[in-house]
């Protein structure tokens, strides 16, 4: 698929992933799956202001002060991050997060610790392309915490393409793990019974899902909870979130191609030179 038919597709999917979390907007993440429960502790979501609103997205500890997440999740972002490493965020509205003094400027570090959450500081690729530029993709940011982690042990990052190594015709048997918050896509109690995203419990979540398309940017995979060989997708709200391959980090979740997420889904890898070069200018 060309950049610019992508992009269309993406119109909705790019808040997507991003997902806003507001009384008037549902949220959405894992398609299938189960909660993650105490499974991945370094898994983190992450929520912050930007010019249209307040989203959230989900993020990984690499080191005790970095997370990594999505580009689209720390580009233009207003003032500082809020970090959690909660399992269980809110099984039933209201969500406990606070409400930014001044949204237009965001999040200031002292409103975020006198909640009893962590903050830190949004960086995007400084090559992050927007969604524009297939070969340029970059949908790679992290979040520097003001105070380091402790008690939680940092993901490890894949070596240098280690995708390169799960191409074509190993792909379609590999199954990655994903991870990531918000609710999964289910069919509603009342109504139609179409599934649709639910906005709780607004929780961690993982499920698993078999590689389907490698390039030099971007790893898809198939989404399809109906798909035997793995337990579903990603979705609105899981951007940021990790995939991991034999213990590794292998990308973030960038983008879904469905209202609801029931397809392929597009993750940035985080192996590649041109991402793992300028994670070392900020990790070192």
């Amino acid at each position: 698929m060309q950049a610019k038919a992508i992009r269309r597709v993406l119109g909705a999917a790019v808040l997507a992933t991003l997902t806003m979390l507001s009384l008037a907007a549902p949220s959405a993440a894992i398609t299938g799956g189960e909660p993650d429960g105490d499974r991945h502790p370094n898994v983190g979501l992450i929520l912050f202001y930007q010019p249209d609103g307040r989203f959230r997205c989900s993020a990984t500890l690499v080191t005790p002060t970095v997370l990594i997440t999505a580009a689209h999740c720390t580009f233009g972002n207003l003032g500082k991050t809020l970090v959690t490493f909660d399992s269980v965020i809110a099984e039933n509205p209201p969500s406990p997060f606070p409400v930014a003094a001044n949204p237009a400027q965001g999040y200031t570090s002292a409103e975020i610790e006198a909640a009893g959450y962590r903050a830190g500081t949004p960086m995007a690729h400084p090559n992050y392309s927007n969604f524009t530029d297939l070969d340029n993709w970059n949908d790679v940011g992290v979040v520097v915490l003001d105070r380091a982690v402790t008690g939680i042990n940092p993901a490890r990052l894949a070596p240098t393409n280690y995708l390169n190594g799960f191409e074509q015709p190993l792909l379609n048997s590999t199954i990655f793990d994903l991870v990531g918050y918000g609710t999964e896509v289910r069919q509603p109690v009342d109504g139609p019974q179409k599934p649709l995203p639910m906005s709780f419990p607004l929780i961690r979540r993982f499920t698993s899902s078999p590689g389907q398309k490698l390039t030099p940017q971007i790893l898809q995979m198939n989404g399809n909870p109906a798909d035997d060989r793995g337990g579903g997708g990603t979705c609105f709200g899981d951007s940021g979130g990790p995939s991991f391959l034999n213990g590794n980090l292998v990308t973030v979740t960038s983008y879904t191609y469905t209202s609801n997420c029931r397809y392929l889904g597009g993750y940035q890898r985080v192996d590649i030179p041109v991402v793992l070069s300028w994670l070392n200018t900020v990790l070192n």
